[in-house]
């Protein structure tokens, strides 16, 4: 009986009470990145690359808008070869080549600085000749025609293969002949000039050679050039 009045009298307050566990986040693990930095910083990096994206993509599509760009073309328009012979040791090439050639720029708002224009014609693969244009600006919806002479001698290396190419066309009287273009060239657009750029030009030509009975009958026909636009060489 004692101890149960012992027991009332004293204070009772229930059953203990385990303490609050508290949990703490290092830094850099709590947020949005349930994966830890290295998602956030991937995710970083795709919203920076989507964002580039987009906005190149829309000042693309305000250039266009604008300015409607259209490709520049070049046409080689008449061509005259009156002489196109190798030395009897079959390593001295004599030529003399004459080169009419049309650039067309179709764009109403958009001109052109061609600072530098190297000509190189080629045979087999093999250069035989160079020459250097005037720099000139072609502006809006021009066509500008040059002129282009070759003449001289040059020591090419044909091989068995390429002398019985030359010795076939010889007799056909019309040779394939490459013209090559080394441009640099600014763009106009309005008051902004652009930076230079290295297009080449390709043109793959049959020349018929004047003084051949074989391409009496044979005119040279206009070729379309290709252009290569690589920015970055």
């Amino acid at each position: 009986m004692a101890e149960k009045q012992g027991h009332l009298n004293g204070a009772y307050y229930g059953p203990a009470v385990p303490p609050k566990q508290h949990s703490y986040l290092r830094p850099g693990r709590g947020g949005d990145c349930a994966c830890g930095c290295g998602c956030c910083l991937l995710k970083l990096i795709f919203n920076l690359i989507l964002t580039v994206v987009v906005t190149v993509g829309l000042l693309a599509l305000l250039f266009w808008l604008i300015f409607r760009p259209n490709l520049v073309k070049f046409h080689v328009t008449d061509a005259e070869l009156t002489q196109f012979n190798l030395t009897t040791d079959n390593t001295l090439l004599n030529y003399n080549l004459n080169l009419t050639l049309t650039i067309r720029n179709p764009n109403r708002r958009i001109g052109i600085y061609y600072d530098r224009i190297e000509a190189r014609p080629f045979y087999a693969g093999q250069r035989f000749d160079s020459q250097y244009l005037t720099p000139f600006y072609q502006g809006h919806k021009n066509t500008t025609t040059l002129s282009l002479a070759f003449e001289g001698e040059q020591v090419v290396v044909l091989g068995s293969d390429g002398l019985s190419d030359f010795n076939s066309e010889t007799a056909a009287g019309v040779y394939d002949i490459d013209m090559r273009l080394y441009l640099r060239v600014r763009f106009k657009l309005g008051r902004i000039k652009t930076f230079r750029i290295k297009p080449r030009i390709k043109c793959g030509l049959k020349v018929p050679l004047s003084s051949s009975s074989s391409a009496a009958t044979t005119t040279f026909q206009t070729e379309k050039c290709d252009i290569d636009w690589r920015i970055f060489r």
